[in-house]
This record gives C-alpha cells, sequence and structure tokens, in this order.
C-alpha cells in the first residue's frame, strides 16, 4: 500500500470510529464487563471444573489474566472469585434458585452487550421477533458462547499440562529448550483466542456470516489483542 492508501484507510478508520460511537459503546461494553466478570468465571470455572480440579482452572485463569493484565489485574479477579465463591450456609432452596437464575442473567449480559456492540458497528439490523422470544435468543446464544469459552479452557488446561510435561522432559536431555516451549505456549494462546474471536463475530452479530470471511480479521484481533501484555 501507498503512503496515500494508507492515509486514506486510517482517515476513513477515524471516521467510522466517530460514526459509530466507538467510545461509548466501548464505555458501555467496559461497565457490563465489571458486572459480569464474577458470574461469568464462576460459570466457566464449573463447566470446566467437571474435568479439572476447580482450584486448578481457577489459578489458570488467574495466570492468564495476570499475563495480560499484570499483578493488580490477578489480584482482582482473586479477590472477585473468592468473593462469589464464599458459601452462605443460611440460603434457602428459593434463595439458591434465585441466585443461579441472576448469575446466568449476570454472565451473559456482556456478551448481549458485546451482540449490540457488533450489530452497531456493522450497520446490522437486529432481527425481527418478539420481545420476550428475543431476549431469550440472545440469552441462550450468550449462555452457548460461555459454554464454548468453558471448552477453549479446557483445551488450553490440557494442551498447558502437555507443553510443561514437555518441557521438562526435553530440558532433561537437552537444556535450553525453555524458549521452545514459550513459543509453543504463545502460539497455543494465540490459536485459541483466535477461534474465540472467529466464534464471536461468526455467531453473536444478526447477520449470516460465512467462515472464510470472520478469520483474518479474528486473528488481526487476536494479535492486537494479545500485544496487550506488552503495554
Amino acid at each position: 500500500m501507498s503512503p496515500r492508501q494508507v492515509f486514506r484507510l486510517l482517515k476513513a478508520a477515524v471516521r467510522e470510529w466517530n460514526e459509530d460511537e466507538a467510545s461509548r459503546l466501548a464505555a458501555a461494553l467496559a461497565y457490563y464487563t465489571v458486572f459480569s466478570l464474577a458470574p461469568l468465571l464462576i460459570l466457566v470455572i464449573a463447566i470446566a471444573g467437571f474435568f479439572f480440579d476447580s482450584a486448578t482452572v481457577r489459578d489458570q485463569i488467574v495466570a492468564q489474566v495476570q499475563s495480560l493484565m499484570g499483578n493488580s489485574g490477578a489480584e482482582f479477579v482473586r479477590t472477585v472469585l473468592d468473593s462469589a465463591n464464599r458459601p452462605d450456609e443460611n440460603s434457602s432452596l428459593l434463595a439458591s434458585a434465585i441466585s443461579i437464575i441472576l448469575l446466568l442473567a449476570g454472565a451473559t449480559g456482556v456478551l448481549t452487550q458485546l451482540q449490540d456492540s457488533l450489530n452497531k458497528v456493522w450497520n446490522v439490523e437486529q432481527r425481527p421477533g418478539l420481545g420476550l422470544i428475543s431476549l431469550v435468543r440472545k440469552r441462550l446464544l450468550s449462555f452457548g458462547m460461555i459454554l464454548g469459552i468453558g471448552f477453549l479452557l479446557l483445551v488450553s488446561l490440557v494442551a498447558s499440562s502437555f507443553i510443561a510435561g514437555f518441557s521438562e522432559f526435553f530440558q532433561a536431555i537437552m537444556p535450553g529448550l525453555d524458549s521452545l516451549a514459550q513459543l509453543l505456549d504463545f502460539l497455543l494462546s494465540f490459536l485459541l483466542t483466535t477461534i474465540l474471536f472467529a466464534a464471536i463475530f461468526k455467531f453473536l452479530p444478526d447477520v449470516h456470516i460465512t467462515w472464510g470471511d470472520v478469520w483474518f480479521g479474528s486473528a488481526a484481533t487476536a494479535i492486537l489483542f494479545s500485544r496487550l501484555s506488552w503495554v
């Protein structure tokens, strides 16, 4: 691309940013994320906990947050999980049922907001439907995304355990392979992040998108997302 084409591309990006009110959408998404973080993490841990020890899953999540947000972010997530998992011996069956409903509503809130933001940015008209039916459909779709996040976490745990064992085995035979293990871990994280963004771009917006159209944008988004750990 020539410098003039690059300038035109950046100019168009800034214009679209302002027209779509991207700053307002980002603020709304951050607001929902704060309230959805605890229930979202609890559901993901519960899903992964069927196959792994819950403490191991928690430690893996905290480690991933620490790599992206530093010690302060990891400590915040750890505090949120500790507070959310604190047992209440006096809770009744009705209170527990209400808590589960609120948990699901809170966890899916951030994904519903993300769906609305993507529809706005991509100039997508929402699919017509009755109010309650449309709301239920959005929540079910968001819950399906949560199940997908839990599955990707399972894959990450299995692959990370394999890479750790691989590193320890070959380190004893040929010292100096730590860099190879780090490269494999980075590639794994990049692959899973790309798949997650691809699923978001494919299923959340109210428009039909082929898989071939989402992979490039998903990979670019994953690269930008991974660079946050270096900022």
